[in-house]
Order: C-alpha cells, then sequence, then structure tokens
C-alpha cells in the first residue's frame, strides 16, 4: 500500500516455514490433479480457496474455478442454488484480497462473476467493500477500476461519481487515482454536452482553480501536475477529427519523367517536390489525421482516377504494429504503361467524410468533408524502362553542410489546404487561459520544481502554437525560454533526462519545420550527394541537432532524401509516415538495436540505409527485441524460407531472428552498417543472405 514500507515476512522457525512450504506444494499438486482431470467436486473447490488464501497470484487456480463454476451452473436447478454458486466464488474472491488488494487475478475474476448476471447483483455490498479498501488505500487503482465497473453495471449517473472523486481529492490532493477517475468522468460528460456541462469553457475553468489549490498546498506532489497536464491538453487540442497533410499535395502538379532506369515525379512551380518512381510503378496517396482514427477504407474515402478502380484500392495504417488505429494511412494509385506519345493530363481527386466510417480512439467522427486534387503528366524517353532500376554507383551523403534554396527551388510542405470553415481558430478564452496559467506559474516560489519548469515550457509551447496560428507573422517567440527550461530540467532531474530530451527535440523539429524560411536552410541540392544516376529532389539535412526524436513528420510528406546523422536518436519512430523516403542517412546516432529500425519495413521505396556507428549489438540483452515478431508467431509465413536458407549457411538464426525479419522486407541497395558491435563478418553474411539486391555494403561493391 502507498506510504507503508513492505516487510519480509519473519517465520518464526525453520520448521514453520518447511510446513507452510509443503502445505503449498501439497494445495498445488492437488489443484492441478483436479484441474487436469476435470474434478470439481466440493472438496476439490474448497482446496484452491485455501490455495488463494496463500497465495491468490496463481492464475491457474481462478481459470479452474471458472470452470468449475461453469459445470456446477449446468446441474444448478432453482434460483437459489445459482445464487450460492455465486456467493461462493465472491467470498472466495474477498478472502484472496486480504491476502493481497492488489491481485489482478482476484478483481479480474470478480468482474467476471458479475458479468454472467446469474443473480442479482448486490450493489450495498460491492460499494461496503470499495469503501473498506479505498479507506485502506485510497489510491488502489484497482478498487478505481473496480468501481467505475460497479458503477456502469448499476447505472449510476456520470456526475455521483465525479461528486465522489471531489469527496476523495477533498480527502486527500495526493489522490492520483482519483486525479485519474476525474479526468475520464469529465470527458465523457463534456463529450456529451450532459446538463450542466454544456459549457465547456466554464467548466475547465471551475478544474483550472480546483488543481491550482492543489498545487499551491504541495507543488512537489505529482497527482496535481498530471491533472493539470490533461486540462492543458482539453485547451488547446480540437475535439474534432481533422485531415491535416497529405501527399501529394492539394492542386499539384506532377510530372512523371523515366530517364534512364528511374523515374521521377516533379510539381509544377511555384514550389519543386518530387518522387523517385521505382520500378513498383506504384504511386502513394498518403492522408494525415491530426489524431489516430480507424475506418479509412474505399467506403470512406473516394480516389476518382483512371488507373485503378477506387473500391479496389486498400487502405493500411501506417505503423509497425497490427493496430488498426493511426494517424498517417497510405494507398498506392497501381500506374499501367503508358504509350510514349501520350502527353494527356491525368487528374486524380481524392474525397473523404462523406461517410461516417473515420472514427477518433476516443469514438469522435470525422464530420469535416475535404478533397484534395492532383493531376499527373507522362514526359518519357523510354517506356520500357519502368520495370528496371539503377543504382550501380555509390551514393555518398555530402559532408558539408546544408545549401540555402532560393525561393523558387524551396520544397514545399505538401500540406493539405483545409478550408477557413474547417480549420479551427482557438478562442480568446483559449488564449486568455494560457497567459494567465504562464502569469501563475512565473510566480511560483519553487525555483528548482522540476514540475513547475515542466509544465511552463508545455505552456508556451501552447502560448507559441496558438499565436502563430492566431497571428501568422508572430514565430515562436518562447523558443529559447522552453529550450533553457528542457536543459535546466535535464540537469535537475537525470533519471528522466531521456524524456526531457525527447521533447526538447519536438521543440527543435517544430522550429525546423516551422514555415519554408525555417526549411531552407536545411534543404541540399541534389549536386551535394555524389551520384550521376540518381535525380536527388526533396532533400533534408537534420543532422547535428541532438535530435533524441522524430517529430512533425507531417511536414514532410515530400522528403526522399533525408539526412538524420550526428544526432542522439534512440528512435526513429514516425519516420514510416515519409513514404516517399528513398535514401536516409542515421549514421552516429544511439540507436541500440535492431527492432528499433522496425519502422523502415514500411518504406517500400528505401533504397540507400546508412546505421554505421550506433550501438547495435552493445547491449548484451535487448529487451525490446521481445515486442518483434518472433519465430514463433504464426502470422509469419512468408519469412520460414528465408530462416531456413540461413540455417543451411550456418548463420545463427536463434541470435539474429530480429535482423532477418526486419532486412528481408527491406529492398535495398546500398547498407551500411559498420561501427555497431554487432557488424561483425557473420552479421555482414546474413545481410548479404537476407538481401539479395544488395550491390554495396559498407562502401564495398558485392
Amino acid at each position: 500500500m502507498h506510504g507503508q514500507p513492505r516487510k519480509p515476512l519473519r517465520v518464526k522457525d525453520a520448521a514453520a516455514a518447511a510446513a507452510k512450504a509443503s502445505n503449498l506444494r501439497d494445495l498445488q499438486s492437488q489443484l492441478l490433479h483436479s484441474h487436469h482431470h476435470r474434478l470439481y467436486t466440493k472438496e476439490a473447490i474448497a482446496a484452491s480457496s485455501k490455495l488463494l488464501e496463500i497465495n491468490p497470484e496463481i492464475l491457474t487456480v481462478w481459470n479452474y474455478r471458472k470452470l468449475a463454476l461453469q459445470q456446477n451452473l449446468k446441474e444448478a436447478t432453482d434460483s437459489e442454488r445459482i445464487k450460492s454458486l455465486v456467493d461462493d466464488e465472491l467470498r472466495a474472491v474477498e478472502i484472496a484480497l486480504r491476502a493481497n488488494p492488489k491481485s489482478y487475478g482476484a478483481w479480474y475474476h470478480r468482474k467476471w462473476v458479475l458479468s454472467q448476471g446469474l443473480a442479482e447483483v448486490d450493489f450495498d455490498r460491492e460499494f461496503r467493500l470499495l469503501d473498506q479498501l479505498l479507506k485502506a488505500d485510497s489510491r488502489n487503482f484497482h478498487g478505481w477500476n473496480y468501481r467505475r465497473f460497479v458503477a456502469k453495471l448499476k447505472g449510476l449517473p456520470e456526475v455521483e461519481e465525479l461528486k465522489f472523486t471531489m469527496d476523495m481529492i477533498n480527502t486527500n490532493f495526493s489522490n492520483y487515482s482519483a486525479w485519474h477517475s476525474r479526468s475520464g468522468v469529465l470527458s465523457r460528460l463534456l463529450s456529451m454536452k450532459a446538463e450542466g456541462f454544456a459549457e465547456r469553457e466554464k467548466i475547465l475553468t471551475e478544474e483550472y482553480e480546483l488543481v491550482s489549490q492543489a498545487l499551491f498546498t504541495d507543488p512537489s506532489d505529482q497527482s496535481g501536475w498530471f491533472y493539470h497536464l490533461w486540462l492543458l491538453d482539453q485547451t488547446i487540442t480540437p475535439n474534432e477529427v481533422l485531415l491535416i497533410s497529405s501527399w501529394p499535395s492539394h492542386d499539384s502538379d506532377c510530372v512523371l519523367t523515366i530517364n534512364g532506369n528511374a523515374a521521377y515525379c516533379k510539381s509544377s512551380e511555384p514550389f519543386r517536390s518530387s518522387y523517385n518512381f521505382m520500378s513498383s510503378g506504384k504511386l502513394p496517396v498518403v492522408l494525415y489525421f491530426n489524431q489516430r482514427v480507424k475506418g479509412v477504407n474505399s467506403s470512406s474515402v473516394t480516389v476518382n482516377s483512371m488507373f485503378v478502380k477506387n473500391e479496389d484500392l486498400v487502405w493500411r495504417p501506417l505503423l509497425p504494429t497490427k493496430s488498426k488505429e493511426a494517424a498517417c494511412w497510405v494507398t498506392y494509385l497501381q500506374i499501367p504503361d503508358l504509350q510514349l506519345s501520350d502527353t494527356k493530363v491525368y487528374r486524380v481527386e481524392v474525397k473523404l467524410g462523406h461517410s461516417k466510417d473515420i472514427l477518433s480512439s476516443s469514438g469522435s467522427e470525422f464530420n469535416h468533408p475535404s478533397h484534395f486534387r492532383f493531376t499527373l503528366t507522362f514526359n518519357s524517353d523510354s517506356l520500357e524502362h519502368t520495370r528496371g532500376e539503377s543504382l550501380d554507383e555509390l551514393f555518398v551523403w555530402d559532408d558539408g553542410g546544408s545549401s540555402t534554396l532560393e525561393s523558387n527551388d524551396l520544397v514545399s510542405f505538401d500540406q493539405l489546404k483545409l478550408s477557413e470553415d474547417h480549420a479551427s481558430a482557438f478562442s480568446k478564452w483559449q488564449l486568455d487561459t494560457i497567459s494567465n496559467e504562464i502569469n501563475l506559474f512565473k510566480e511560483l516560489s519553487e525555483e528548482n520544481c522540476i514540475f513547475v519548469k515542466l509544465t511552463l515550457a508545455r505552456l508556451l509551447i501552447a502560448q507559441d502554437a496558438m499565436l502563430s496560428h492566431t497571428i501568422p507573422t508572430v514565430r515562436l517567440i518562447h523558443l529559447r525560454d522552453v529550450l533553457e527550461l528542457y536543459d535546466d530540467l535535464v540537469k535537475l532531474d537525470p533519471r528522466h533526462a531521456g524524456y526531457y530530451e525527447d521533447e526538447r527535440s519536438l521543440v527543435i523539429m517544430n522550429q525546423v519545420t516551422f514555415d519554408d524560411k525555417s526549411l531552407s536552410s536545411h534543404l541540399s541540392h541534389s549536386s551535394n550527394y555524389i551520384s550521376s544516376k540518381l535525380h536527388l529532389h526533396g532533400c533534408l539535412q537534420l543532422k547535428s541537432l541532438s535530435l533524441t526524436r522524430i517529430g512533425y513528420v507531417e511536414r514532410l510528406l515530400w522528403v526522399q532524401t533525408l539526412d538524420l546523422s550526428h544526432n542522439k536518436l534512440r528512435s526513429i519512430a514516425g519516420i514510416e509516415a515519409l513514404q516517399l523516403l528513398t535514401n536516409l542517412n542515421l549514421q552516429n546516432n544511439q540507436i541500440s538495436s535492431i527492432t528499433a529500425l522496425e519502422p523502415l519495413k514500411l518504406l517500400s521505396y528505401l533504397r540507400v540505409l546508412d546505421i554505421s556507428f550506433n550501438k547495435i549489438g552493445s547491449h548484451p540483452v535487448d529487451t525490446t527485441r521481445y515486442l518483434f515478431s518472433s519465430p514463433l508467431t504464426h502470422s509469419i509465413v512468408k519469412d520460414k524460407k528465408c530462416i531456413e536458407e540461413c540455417r543451411q549457411a550456418n548463420i545463427n538464426v536463434a541470435d539474429n531472428w530480429e535482423a532477418i525479419f526486419l532486412f528481408s522486407d527491406l529492398h535495398l541497395k546500398q547498407l551500411d552498417v559498420k561501427g555497431n558491435a554487432v557488424a561483425d563478418e557473420e552479421f555482414r553474411d546474413l545481410l548479404k543472405k537476407v538481401l539479395p539486391t544488395l550491390t554495396w555494403l559498407d562502401g564495398e561493391r558485392l
């Protein structure tokens, strides 16, 4: 329990300890025997109850009791017998909770029993149990979670639950679970616009006043600060789902030019974005929303083109995981072979918002019908070359500084142009609220309080975002102050330095990509790179910026060549949105595992990759590998042949299956891995085996 240090159990003598251990082993053996032989007698169930008194964390016991209840219910003939069986299970849970009030298995079993609807629920009994539990430990999240379950089961009004959270907070400002529950209840009441909660601004203002009392009472307690962060999010984040970016961009005129064995697509003036159209003959169409959504499909998005029927298009979320929710979605237009003399302009139009299928994770609907259009024309010396690809020469990254481009050469953001009706304008209340909070926290005397500095940094970032949206001429006026705050936080709280560095990186990414002027100093001419056979466009240099993570990728959908070298990147999450990416430089970063590179599997056009001089293989135990699809995953079928070939080549599959699964999905022509602990001869042999397309490895032609 909170505030009560754990003390080791003291056994008076070795004989008592041995007897207890022997009893536990006997009960476990009896349980396994009953479970295996499906014995659900009264004696067997009683023995399982005794086992739960000693150790309620044995999940097999709870599964056994579940099966026993189901079996005994089949033989029950009257309601009294059914009620008796249910009461037995509830008592077993209560006995287990006395041994451990935070037993996952016990709480889950109780919810399962009541969810069956076998007997009328005694809600007075349930709330008495909760009162006793929360008196012993008012922050027990298991108890709070169970209370939400019981309240929903009873149909208790949300307003009553909100009042309960207030009572618990008044009892103890440091009750994190109460603040957390309050944010959830209040979110639902505001979204439903329940009676008394229609005036969102009035309610949130009252909540700011409430949490301020907690913060000023004890600035070192984190409970109120997390609630304040939630309030800040409610204040500045639009509730509605918006489409904020796309590729190709709205009203772009793309010229698809086949030159030699590669092809590229170049937007018309005033901006010149481009795309190396490789031999796959597929043109990606990318949608980027302001939050994660699901339901993006051919029914909710209509693509009108002569290349493919809309119903044949498959939209997929751009996430390394199997989640069906993502902020970024992609589909591909298959470009057919066309005649050399064809100079026709092909129009493509994308419409969405005509159905209610697109939903955010919070349940908000995409209610703003949007559309964008672009055109494709073809200019080719020989369209027969579209089935081939050439990257014979070594691609050498530019070690010099980036070259500022003239305005007529600048690559555009390619952001979707939303109409003014759909763009969310910040209200006077929002601006005044953030300004008042900034002034409030500047007055706090806790100069070295990490929560004060962190909240102040977040408030200044929010104010910059709102001011730049409201007054286009205002540009990140608090940038220097925010960076200094995060630098101070790294020194004050080194245990969480990684988090502060990640937040600082987002601030830098926002600065770099804020507008065309900011971006221009990080763009490069294709002549800066040594490769005579590549048509390079969309070259962006973000090296030596001390970045630990990537952000604002919705502004970079046009990028083909990206230099992120000499940073501190530990993760490349988000890079999967850059569907045009062909060349990527990650050398001299802090990537420590193959699993951190998994987003690369979603970049089908990636051909040049430099991951040299990172920390891959430096750690003897890589715990992140268990987040990666393992060889035991039955859904992985296509890699089995590759694994078998590696075994035949005497490659240690057990130690390298992450690398096998990653690189076998890529189509790299050039790869650099030197400078990593993992990059020995055996690893190089593995790469040659799983990457048949590879021409260059660590600067040497294969």
